[in-house]
């Protein structure tokens, strides 16, 4: 059992008791160097402010910890939503962060969160590889995985199958006419991104169509990444007739490029994204979408961590998406001229 203390702690990062305790609280008045100081010797010394890892599982704190890729994203904006109602209805106290899909960033709020003593983590985890979730692990700490998955990392999770709607989708679009379809892929660092990429040139296969790699941007599943998806594929020799974008966010950031480029959505280019956001009916014309609902998945999400700590073992759950066709890629199209797509 590890008996380190606040003041060994500061000791071991050469920093005063009071700047490492500020650091462990997240206190913005400290230094890089301190917090790069303090966040190496709590990962040497395994410490857990205020108590022993074991002691902090004996109460309940009645606070669970939920944190989202990023909260930017209209779908994870959703979950945390939902997974917090849900929270709330079962007297929990949701503690939210944002990872912003960055790496550091997501290690920092998972050591706050255990350092908070909250009950239980839902997590979107952030790429193959994490010391925190390690953390999290080793100390027993109830933990679920949302929407993402760590190969390897035995605990509970509710994740979509997205296999079926992306074959639905490249089926739709090949039956339309489309042969070069543009895919927005998401990063290939974390599950969601590799295995919507696989399924992808899987459904390319099986309608008989080969990759080009030419028609594959690899986008981070923010917006700017979109756009910049936008520009480059329309700017190969053979520009894509469709685009598929592997989330709402990269979704987003393609849409206002395309009207930029004054492009008519379901006349010039078809586009269908993967995550089926409220507003996406709502547009002119309504964005054709790989559908999940997202209302289940935080309320299951909940459901499977409180079943963790109240010492099951729940299975995970995976759910089903589909395809929703609406006007942006309702018909066959007749693209405008090579010249206005590659113009910018």
């Amino acid at each position: 059992m590890n008996n380190a203390t606040l003041k060994d702690l500061a000791a071991l990062a050469g920093v005063s008791p009071a700047t490492a305790s500020r650091v462990l609280s997240g206190h913005p008045a400290t230094s890089a160097r301190a917090r790069q100081a303090v966040e190496a010797a709590v990962r040497e010394l395994d410490f857990v402010p205020n108590a022993q890892a074991r002691a902090l599982r004996s109460t309940r704190s009645d606070t669970i910890g939920l944190l989202v890729s990023d909260i930017r994203n209209p779908f994870f904006a959703d979950l945390a939503h939902t997974i917090e109602q849900a929270a709330l209805n079962l007297g929990y106290v949701t503690l939210l962060g944002n990872a912003n899909e960055n790496t550091q960033q997501h290690d920092r709020y998972i050591n706050a969160l255990i350092s908070r003593q909250v009950d239980g983590i839902i997590v979107a985890p952030q790429g193959d590889s994490s010391d925190a979730i390690k953390s999290l692990t080793s100390r027993s700490i109830p933990t679920v995985f949302v929407d993402r998955i760590i190969p390897g990392v035995d605990v509970p999770s509710v994740t979509t199958d997205s296999d079926a709607g992306i074959r639905q989708a490249v089926s739709h679009l090949v039956g339309l006419g489309h042969d070069r379809i543009g895919y927005i892929a998401g990063p290939q660092t974390v599950s969601t991104g590799r295995d919507r990429l696989s399924s992808f040139t899987a459904a390319l296969a099986a309608n008989g169509l080969t990759v080009d790699p030419d028609l594959i941007f690899y986008g981070n599943f923010q917006a700017a990444s979109g756009s910049a998806a936008v520009h480059a594929l329309l700017s190969v020799p053979h520009p894509p007739t469709a685009l598929f974008a592997a989330d709402s966010l990269m979704a987003v950031g393609a849409l206002a490029v395309v009207h930029r480029l004054g492009l008519q959505i379901g006349v010039d280019i078809a586009i269908v994204t993967f995550d089926d956001i409220e507003w996406f009916a709502l547009l002119d014309p309504p964005l054709s979408v790989v559908s999940h609902s997202v209302e289940d998945m935080g309320r299951i999400a909940v459901e499977l961590l409180v079943d963790v700590m109240n010492g099951g073992r729940p299975k995970s759950v995976c759910q089903t998406s589909e395809l929703i066709i609406r006007g942006s890629s309702a018909h066959a199209i007749l693209p405008r001229t090579a010249e206005l797509r590659g113009s910018n």
